[in-house]
């Protein structure tokens, strides 16, 4: 049960005249991953080794915690709510969802911080609206929830929060630019005016990077040591931009001094499997040994967002550390421990009596999961706006390079309804359809609304292999039209359009009434 993420894109259409089966898949693709219940990509290979990354699709930002002998790990969401995603491990590589811990839409949720202390749950949320941003922190008892309500911290000019605790006992957020403010005792409030700390250390001029901006300062204590880990060098842009470098101090309060072997993970060469990585935080393993988990784009495929990656480290005689994974592109040897069960399944028959953890909506509204019930075996979606472009579309993250989907839709009379690749609500292709035409999307615009000979309820099949969009449609399941537009969409992503987003199959409602959606299936191809 694995998840993850992909896109869309082209023109005007006219439906094919001939009706034919649809031809059998070709047979997969090998590849030197292994492959998880639905074809999604698994990160173990189950020879005691795995292979990056291991949660694949948008995971960017990643912030874990060891709990006993418990891994958890949320990361950015930005527009997708509910967001926050909790997922559980005991080995590192193999990962299971637990809760969507944030429903509250707060805006564009960048880079969380999730920690423990003194046995209360903690996630410190830069979020932002285009006129407003904050730092907020929501808490739990327990790491199922319920988590609070968002409170407000009012940091308006930082993101990345990094937790820390003082030799002092005293309780820290350290921040983007090299910033930290104290915290109340409870967590919940800061203390006194933010403060710079912290200069960080600098690239040679000659490297292609996307600017400096130090951001994602993470925090921890080993031995007689305070290690801040900082990503610098931009989270696009140039493949080489990103980056990883460390300074440590014996004291909270500094000073910090850079490791003379800055950085210590970078991406050299576009021709890396791996671009862009960074953003890290350092976890103990179960074996005692130490890792680091951070994200990176795969090579060529922007469109997928920034995957979580795991790096071994290790531990030098003079108190820095090592990484140990090269450029990630080979299998690695296995942290150990127990393994639970990998990813989620994206397919939904949507007979459970609440909405899967893998769906989301995109940009919602403040009352939006209002939209969705059940009924006679589908998921009902009540009808918002007009296209995509405004109607929230619900959302799964898919990672793998090839896929395709399959939905039955029914709308009502004056509905609009279809499938989607959304990035946002400027840039989405897709196929739609209301009682007497196809609505064709592409570029984030309508593209053409062919006749439609199937009436308010149809089939439809997207396919996305390798950014080569195609659909098909049908009025019974089993026979099946090729629809005539096909897309290409490898520029649906953050350095074309911006937002730190990927592209994510999903569903919409728009019109009037509503749509009912019944056996969404994914399959990897």
């Amino acid at each position: 049960m694995s998840a993850v993420t992909r896109r869309g894109a082209f023109g005007t259409l006219a439906i094919g005249a001939a009706t034919a089966a649809l031809p059998a898949l070709a047979a997969p693709v090998q590849r030197p991953w292994a492959q998880g219940p639905e074809g999604q990509r698994k990160a173990d290979l189950g020879n005691r080794t795995y292979l990056n990354p291991i949660l694949a699709g948008d995971h960017p930002d990643p912030s874990i915690l060891k709990d006993g002998a418990d891994y958890y790990m949320t990361f950015s969401t930005f527009d997708a709510y509910p967001g926050l995603v909790i997922w559980r491990s005991r080995d590192l590589v193999n990962w299971t969802p637990v809760t969507a811990a944030l429903k509250t839409n707060i805006g564009s949720v960048w880079a969380p911080e999730l920690i423990k202390h003194q046995g209360r749950f903690y996630i410190y949320i830069p979020a932002r609206f285009p006129d407003r941003r904050s730092t907020y922190v929501i808490t739990a008892d327990r790491i199922e929830g319920p988590w609070s309500e968002p409170v407000d911290l009012d940091l308006p000019k930082h993101i990345d929060p990094g937790h820390a605790v003082g030799e002092d006992g005293a309780r820290y957020l350290f921040l983007s630019g090299g910033d930290r403010v104290r915290l109340s005792d409870d967590g919940l409030s800061t203390v006194g005016a933010v403060e710079h700390v912290y200069d960080p250390w600098r690239y040679p001029v000659e490297w292609d990077v996307e600017g400096f901006a130090p951001e994602g300062p993470k925090v921890m204590r080993r031995g007689d040591w305070f290690y801040m880990i900082t990503a610098v060098g931009g989270t696009a842009g140039p493949p080489t931009g990103h980056m990883v470098i460390v300074a440590r101090s014996r004291s909270i309060h500094g000073p910090w001094e850079n490791d003379p072997n800055n950085p210590v993970v970078r991406t050299r060469s576009a021709d890396e499997k791996w671009w862009s990585r960074g953003h890290a935080t350092l976890v103990e393993g179960p074996r005692g040994d130490w890792w680091m988990v951070y994200h990176g784009y795969e090579n060529g495929f922007w469109t997928l967002g920034r995957q979580c990656l795991l790096d071994p480290i290790e531990w030098t005689a003079d108190g820095w550390f090592r990484a140990r994974g090269g450029d990630l592109s080979k299998p690695i040897r296995m942290p150990g421990g127990e393994r639970v069960a990998h990813g989620m399944a994206l397919s939904d028959d949507f007979s459970a009596d609440r909405l899967g953890v893998q769906w989301s909506f995109q940009a919602p509204g403040p009352n939006e999961t209002a939209r969705v019930t059940r009924r006679d075996g589908a998921l009902v979606l009540a009808a918002s706006g007009t296209s995509p472009r405004d109607s929230a579309p619900l959302v799964c993250i898919a990672g793998d390079v090839a896929y395709e989907v399959e939905v039955e839709i029914e709308i009502a009379p004056g509905g609009t309804a279809g499938v989607v690749l959304h990035y946002d609500r400027q840039l989405y292709c897709g196929l739609g359809f209301d009682e007497k035409a196809f609505v064709t999307h592409q570029y984030g615009q309508e593209r053409g609304r062919p006749a439609n000979p199937h009436g308010r309820r149809m089939f439809i099949r997207m396919r996305n292999d390798r950014h080569i969009v195609s659909f098909h449609t049908s009025r019974d399941g089993r026979t099946w039209s090729k629809f005539d537009r096909q897309m290409e969409v490898s520029g649906y992503h953050h350095n074309v359009r911006g937002g730190f987003l990927a592209l994510r199959p999903g569903l919409y409602s728009a019109g009037s009434g509503e749509a009912r959606f019944r056996n969404f299936t994914y399959r990897a191809l």
